[in-house]
């Protein structure tokens, strides 16, 4: 498929498409006249990997991620290291860290708009 036919599938830009590439994320092959084609498959690793950027993951961490990961499930093949597991971790961990401000700073806001209605 073209870049335009995965970008309309995925809902992902032909402009992310690109950087995925130039980034070593995703993989097309070139027609004859240069365009890029790309497989089914491409469908389900460019959801991944939107899937990996809303968690969090850079395009670096991403980049180490994706060749120990099977498309679509993502789960870890041969390929997996136990560094990139405690590489893992540490995101998992620092997303726990952000969750928590994120929770305290919800409860603060609460804490103000309860006291500004009274107050009305």
């Amino acid at each position: 498929m073209r870049i335009g036919e995965l970008a309309r599938q995925t809902g992902v830009s032909e402009r992310s498409l690109r950087y995925y590439e130039q980034q070593g994320l995703l993989v097309s092959e070139r027609s004859p006249g240069g365009q890029r084609e790309y497989a089914e498959r491409a469908v389900d690793r460019v959801i991944l990997i939107q899937d990996l950027f809303a968690a969090g993951l850079h395009s670096k961490k991403i980049a180490q991620l994706l060749p120990c990961m099977r498309d679509p499930d993502g789960g870890p093949n041969e390929r997996a290291t136990p560094q990139l597991v405690t590489d893992l971790t540490e995101e998992r961990d620092r997303i726990d860290r952000m969750i928590a401000d994120l929770t305290m700073s919800r409860s603060v806001l609460d804490d103000v708009i309860t006291t500004a209605a009274q107050e009305l």
